[in-house]
């Protein structure tokens, strides 16, 4: 943590995105940021991408949206996470209905969760992800009406934060890593700051 402050002590970093997660994680790496959000965000994509590919060019398409707020001592950080569950990205749930089907279909299985990351200056742009295996239990109806009712999972790909209800009663074991679930692969974002 002292290394990261004492790398970045003379630069400003710019976490653009409005995930609650996101900044709550790279607060705890103990960084010192700022956030922005874009109003307009397209999350299309490429058909041809496959997999880890997707996240990582989201990550990168993002940060193409802030290259006004770069200058010789900014360090921007965007990320996009997906849930790819039968050869097939499950995104953010439409409404409610559309929330209970997808956790219907990874109830009982197991799905990747695949995070992008871009770090991006005025002198580089470096890209990477981690995927993290998720094994639930299977789920009852009740069960999924319950967590989708009461946590209102619209904002979270694959319908649902591991650190949640769900989570905690819901999924028997990860392969890979906990936060790159929740939105960020921290241990991997240290070594990429720290080698930045």
């Amino acid at each position: 943590m002292l290394i990261l402050q004492e790398k970045f002590k003379n630069t400003k970093i710019i976490l653009a995105s409005r995930s609650p997660r996101r900044q709550y994680l790279l607060k705890e790496l103990g960084l010192q940021f700022e956030t922005a959000e874009n109003g307009n965000e397209d999350e299309s994509y490429p058909a041809s991408l496959f997999k880890k590919e997707i996240p990582v060019y989201l990550a990168l398409k993002k940060s193409d949206g802030f290259l006004n707020l770069l200058d010789k001592s900014t360090l921007l950080i965007t990320a996009d996470t997906i849930v790819w569950c039968d050869g097939q990205v499950l995104g953010k749930p439409e409404d409610r209905e559309d929330a209970v089907r997808i956790i219907e279909k990874i109830s009982g299985r197991k799905h990747q969760v695949i995070t992008g990351v871009c770090l991006r200056s005025k002198q580089k742009t470096i890209t990477f992800h981690s995927l993290t295996s998720v094994f639930f239990r299977h789920l009852t109806g009740m069960e999924i009406a319950f967590y989708v009712d009461n946590y209102k999972p619209y904002d979270k790909a694959g319908a649902y934060g591991i650190q949640e209800w769900i989570g905690y009663a819901g999924i028997r074991k990860i392969r890979g890593s906990y936060f790159n679930v929740m939105g960020l692969p921290t241990e991997k974002l240290y070594k990429n700051l720290i080698n930045f």
